[in-house]
């Protein structure tokens, strides 16, 4: 069995075809087909089930590709650790980070990595914090910086956590709403609040959790009738004055055009880093190093 075999497999996994997976490969289908017809055959089993139509793992398939791609990570990763031995960090690194992220400039730091360590191949992926969570988890992603609910843990003794920054929500409306008198004043209760149309997240996200709680911990019901998964479009729909939102406020320079008013005792959000222990690669923990405590 052979490295090449595995990565030949795992490209024909991902890209759903034998032509697709050549061209990442860099090889002639033959040869592809070739290799995976040997690796078959030494294995004692099929690992695509082929048709005029499709190509997709069989059981045994199914079976063989955690452990393929777990191989070609230790791989990766036996090649990064001889090279930081002898002075030099390279390899690949993989960030996950949510759209909203202020507590680190994420392109800033990676910009600086890369000029420090150029033979790093860097790629950032974004996306809600509970999916990044799963890539750390998972080890598709090295680390990721996320916004969670101060009530928020990880269900995984490996996965490392460190807090970036606390930040309190403040209400936002259209100029036109009555909160919008309110501003610059004391805070507003979460009781005050309760009666107002919201716009938020969607259920299940760690961003709209945030809001969730801290009315349920307030004893206290709200009506979200406008969700929306990105941010400029939330704050295009409380500009249309649809309802308001509760947003965290390092968040407000990003969103002009809105009446900013503080709320007492309401939701906060945490923003964190993770990373996953026993996958951390030389080039995950030279990046590690960068990101400002």
């Amino acid at each position: 069995m052979e490295l090449q075999q595995l990565r030949y497999v795992v490209a024909v996994a991902e890209t759903g075809g034998f032509t697709r997976a050549a061209e990442r490969c860099l090889v002639v289908q033959s040869a592809l087909s070739h290799q995976i017809g040997k690796l078959e055959k030494e294995l004692g089993a099929r690992l695509f089930e082929r048709t005029s139509r499709r190509v997709r793992l069989s059981a045994a398939g199914e079976a063989f590709l955690p452990a393929a791609r777990q191989a070609l990570e230790a791989a990766e990763r036996a090649r990064a650790e001889v090279a930081a031995a002898t002075g030099e960090i390279r390899g690949r690194l993989t960030i996950g980070a949510i759209a909203s992220v202020t507590a680190v400039d994420v392109p800033g730091l990676m910009r600086a990595y890369y000029d420090a360590y150029p033979r790093v191949a860097l790629r950032l992926m974004d996306g809600a914090s509970e999916t990044l969570v799963t890539g750390v988890r998972e080890g598709t992603l090295d680390l990721a910086f996320l916004g969670v609910q101060p009530s928020f843990r990880i269900q995984d003794p490996g996965v490392e956590s460190r807090t970036l920054a606390v930040d309190p929500h403040v209400a936002l409306a259209a100029p036109g709403h009555p909160l919008a008198g309110l501003r610059g004043g004391a805070p507003v209760p979460l009781a005050r609040l309760a009666g107002e149309v919201f716009v938020d997240f969607p259920a299940g996200f760690a961003a709209r959790a945030q809001t969730d709680e801290a009315f349920a911990a307030a004893g206290l019901r709200r009506e979200v009738p406008f969700e929306a998964k990105g941010l400029e479009f939330l704050a295009d729909l409380v500009r249309g004055g649809l309802g308001v939102a509760l947003l965290p406020s390092r968040l407000v320079p990003r969103l002009p055009g809105l009446a900013v008013v503080p709320v007492e005792d309401g939701p906060v959000r945490e923003e964190r880093m993770v990373w996953n222990r026993s996958r951390c690669s030389p080039a995950a923990a030279a990046f590690l190093a960068t990101v400002p405590r």
